[in-house]
């Protein structure tokens, strides 16, 4: 069926900090709305009130009509105990709900029940709509086409990071819902699963809304943008693609900051008018009473009269300023300016591998002979599972091989922004798990580095673990700021980071000195990080191109 999805006067906030309201949104069939804005503006908030998972503080959302499926997908998978990958596949698409509902039905059709016929019609339709009759053999041909090598029976906190992104981008192409509401679809995919995700995207019927800061993936996917705008505390509408959105952006930004300095020197020339003729009419009293002698009736009135002049004057001149159309200043936004602390440089050689080889299961890694030098930055792509991270853990000797040799060299100083940002997962707070990564820092000066990075006194007094995953990302990017490294390592850093962080993060890259290995599947990044070297991982196997 095709459904179209309203939103009218929605209102969301934290405690006192408004987020975002008035936020009005009509999503219709074959509309890829993209939601933009900067971590923190309300964005995965917006999404669960359209999924009616969180209610909104005001307005409200409605489904034409209101029997449409709504299918929403969270930035991060939730892996459940004993659940295995066929029942994940089931509930993220809504199959295992319809099939309870569907069984529930028909429980009350034998019973007899009032109702239960168009109960039992109902649950079936929605059943049916959702693909349960052939969701089984389904999800064996597209796990197989995304290359996930393991049995539909086996349990989703078995599988590596690669393969649980596999999982999650197989319950998005098994999905049939009306409307599609997706949270960072793009995170932990690589390319193939990314041109995959563009595929299924553009190809669908379904109005979507989708949070995404790919950039490559929102220009090739969006119709039109919504920008929840915090620092002005406005929400945007923009029509056209996303690059679209950024010229039109730009455009509104530059004049309402014309419009501003225009007013602003209106009135600051209208003011100095006014002080003006003020002062030329407590000169022309104090002149009058001076210099005018009782007998001079005729000067007195004329003096008198040329004061009151400028009296009206100013007065006039008040009311042309009282009668100007305020124009509010632009807010200032926030901006990161990031840098990476460099620590003195190593030896000559970073990192080595020699006939390194690892088994884990049916995955092989290696053999592998690999050099870094200093001053090497190093790009590092391949699929999902093919074992990037394992070569990163290789290089820093955090596992165990079963043959062969890997060393750091001498004076490398490791600065790390790992895919699962391991660092800030804890329950301690994000003030002692930062503190105790950066022992020279007085607390004073890591809640200063933190606020650099957004995480503010309502961050860092939190356990670490309730932080969102981009301001994990941002804390691991804190820390490069506040120790001195030499060895950069980062594995899929763009994961969870709004767009103005990733390009302070690509400008920061651009002035490190260091030695550099960059894991990412971001097209645009990998194509703004100028890079030495280039190594392909396949199946284990490590090429360099």
């Amino acid at each position: 069926m095709t459904a179209t999805l309203v939103a009218k006067d929605l209102a969301a906030g934290h405690g006192e900090r408004v987020l975002f309201s008035g936020l009005e949104l009509v999503v219709a069939p074959g509309d890829v709305v993209g939601l933009v804005g900067p971590n923190g503006a309300g964005k995965s908030t917006l999404l669960r009130m359209l999924a009616g998972a969180a209610a909104p503080e005001s307005g409200s959302v409605r489904l034409s009509p209101p029997t449409a499926t709504v299918g929403y997908l969270p930035q991060e998978p939730d892996r459940r105990p004993g659940e295995t990958v066929a029942a994940f596949l089931a509930r993220r698409t809504g199959v295992q709900a319809a099939q309870e509902a569907l069984d529930a039905a028909t429980q009350a059709l034998v019973d007899g029940a009032s109702g239960a016929d168009d109960a039992y019609a109902v649950a079936l339709e929605r059943w049916l709509d959702l693909g349960g009759a052939d969701l089984e053999e389904r999800a064996e041909e597209v796990t197989a086409e995304l290359g996930l090598a393991v049995g539909l029976q086996q349990e989703m906190t078995a599988l590596s990071g690669g393969q649980a992104a596999r999982a999650g981008l197989a319950s998005l192409l098994l999905s049939r819902y009306d409307v599609f509401l997706l949270d960072e679809p793009t995170n932990d995919l690589d390319l193939d699963g990314l041109e995959r995700l563009e595929r299924f995207v553009s190809g669908l019927r379904a109005g979507t809304v989708l949070v995404s800061h790919d950039r490559e993936f929102l220009t090739r996917t969006v119709t039109r943008v919504l920008e929840l705008d915090l620092h002005q505390q406005q929400v945007n509408h923009f029509g056209g693609g996303y690059l679209a959105y950024l010229e039109e952006r730009e455009t509104a930004r530059r004049h309402a900051r014309a419009e501003y300095e225009e007013y602003a020197d209106t009135v600051s020339s209208l003011q100095a008018r006014a002080r003006m003729q003020r002062a030329w009419m407590e000169k022309g009293v104090k002149n009058a009473r001076r210099k005018a002698p009782d007998n001079d009736k005729i000067g007195r009135a004329m003096r008198t009269e040329a004061t009151e002049k400028q009296a009206a004057k100013a007065r006039q001149t008040q009311r042309l300023i009282e009668r100007l159309e305020v124009v509010e200043e632009p807010r200032k936004e926030w901006e990161l300016r990031m840098e990476i602390a460099a620590a003195p440089r190593s030896g000559a050689v970073v990192a080595t591998l020699r006939g390194a080889e690892l088994a884990r299961g049916d995955f092989r890694f290696g053999p592998v002979d690999l050099q870094v030098d200093w001053a090497d930055r190093i790009a590092i792509t391949g699929a999902n599972g093919s074992g990037k991270s394992t070569l990163l853990a290789a290089l820093l000797g955090r596992v165990e091989l079963d043959a062969g040799h890997a060393a750091l060299g001498s004076g490398v100083v490791v600065g790390e922004v790992d895919q699962a940002r391991r660092l800030f997962f804890g329950d301690e707070p994000l003030l002692d798990a930062f503190g105790a990564a950066v022992p020279d820092l007085s607390p004073a000066e890591v809640r200063t580095l933190l606020a650099k990075f957004g995480l503010k006194a309502a961050h860092v007094l939190r356990p670490a673990a309730t932080l969102s995953p981009g301001e994990r990302t941002r804390a691991a990017l804190a820390l490069l700021q506040g120790r001195g490294v030499n060895l950069l390592v980062l594995d899929e850093p763009t994961n969870h980071l709004d767009l103005p962080a990733i390009e302070q993060l690509e400008s920061a890259l651009a002035s490190y000195t260091g030695t550099l290995l960059l894991v990412t599947h971001d097209r645009r990044m990998l194509e703004a990080v100028a890079v030495t070297r280039r190594l392909v991982v396949e199946a284990g196997k490590v090429t360099e191109i």
